[in-house]
């Protein structure tokens, strides 16, 4: 794992580079953007936001989804994976919260992991994004980056969370989860990492083991 001056520079570059990122997704309130991030497992945003664009133009709250039959939801996302089991976890979550919230989506975590399909992923990305909270969401992205880079040396998502938290000052939590995401997008790609392209080969753990190797 990288040093607490390493990690320093290295949260300096990935301001420097990726600035003011947010999510890709397409929302305009903290229900669309817990349904968005439950349809994005093991899919795209951009396939998220195709389906969305119009889905929310109909079914803009919980109440109004609560309409659907898991038949018709499961048609209208179907372009997307796992659509069965999203279609049944989101119609659950939209009735709970309607029953026990108003309507409203929480802000806590706790309350957040109690509705079907939100992990603590899903939870941390509503906390941070929605609600502008202090939390690094890990996804695939996230988990892969920072444990080449050497921000943590995890085998985990629980324990690479844990890592970040502890390596990462609180007030970059939610940034640094971001431009973790879109290095990994654009640059520390799954197969193919475009090292020659990347402003941190000074830094990174997984470059130097490379220039090792070789």
């Amino acid at each position: 794992m990288l040093t607490r001056k390493q990690i320093s520079k290295v949260l300096e570059i990935l301001k420097s580079t990726y600035g003011n990122t947010t999510t890709a997704l397409k929302f305009h309130d903290p229900f669309q953007l817990l349904i968005s991030t439950i349809l994005s497992a093991q899919s795209t945003d951009t396939q998220v936001n195709k389906i969305t664009r119009d889905l929310y133009k109909n079914y803009p709250d919980a109440r109004s989804f609560m309409a659907l039959t898991q038949e018709e939801l499961e048609n209208k996302i179907k372009s997307i994976g796992l659509y069965h089991s999203k279609a049944r976890n989101i119609l659950e979550t939209c009735r709970l919260l309607d029953k026990n919230y108003n309507g409203e989506v929480p802000q806590s975590r706790e309350e957040l992991v109690k509705l079907p399909g939100v992990g603590r992923k899903t939870a941390n990305v509503v906390m941070s994004v929605g609600f502008q909270r202090d939390a690094i969401a890990v996804d695939t992205h996230v988990f892969r980056v920072s444990n080449r880079i050497g921000l943590a040396n995890a085998t985990s998502v629980e324990k690479t969370e844990e890592q970040l938290m502890e390596n990462i000052p609180r007030k970059h939590w939610s940034a640094a989860h971001h431009w973790l995401i879109w290095h990994g997008r654009i640059i520390c790609k799954a197969q193919k990492p475009l090292c020659p392209q990347c402003p941190l080969t000074a830094h990174c753990e997984y470059y130097k083991n490379l220039k090792e190797q070789h």
